[in-house]
């Protein structure tokens, strides 16, 4: 089995019930990539493409006018634990917001990761827009 496709078997970093390819791998990758049909789904899909170094991903899912010009991958002693949703909004069709934590450790030491995350629907398509720390 190659690499590519014990991920695809595998569980999915976001934590959802599905596997990889049905679940996140499903908007990185293939005919309906970029098109997670939530903000929240979004947010898993962009969860999911940090743990795994998803780059062009994360950069193509962030709104043009946020967006930087470049992002680093995860440093090699880098390891996510898991992500919880805590609460989700809209204020219409095209703005919404997911609550999230997010936890890792590294270099032995535990971090939390805690957003407001907002959201815009252009084109039919989700990005990230920018979030506030708690």
């Amino acid at each position: 089995m190659t690499k590519q496709s014990k991920l695809q078997a595998a569980a999915c970093p976001c934590g959802g019930p599905k596997p990889y390819s049905e679940c996140c791998g499903r908007w990185h990758e293939g005919p309906q990539a970029m098109q997670a049909p939530t903000a929240e789904a979004l947010m898993r899909s962009r969860y999911s493409a940090f743990v795994l170094d998803k780059l062009p991903y994360l950069l193509a899912t962030w709104h043009p006018s946020t967006r930087p010009a470049s992002l680093d991958p995860n440093p090699p002693d880098m390891k996510w634990l898991g992500l919880a949703i805590k609460q989700t909004g809209s204020q219409d069709s095209a703005h919404a917001t997911v609550e999230f934590v997010a936890r890792s450790r590294q270099a032995g030491r535990a971090h939390r990761l805690h957003e407001l995350s907002r959201f815009v629907r252009e084109g039919g398509l989700w990005f990230y827009v920018d979030g506030d720390l708690y």
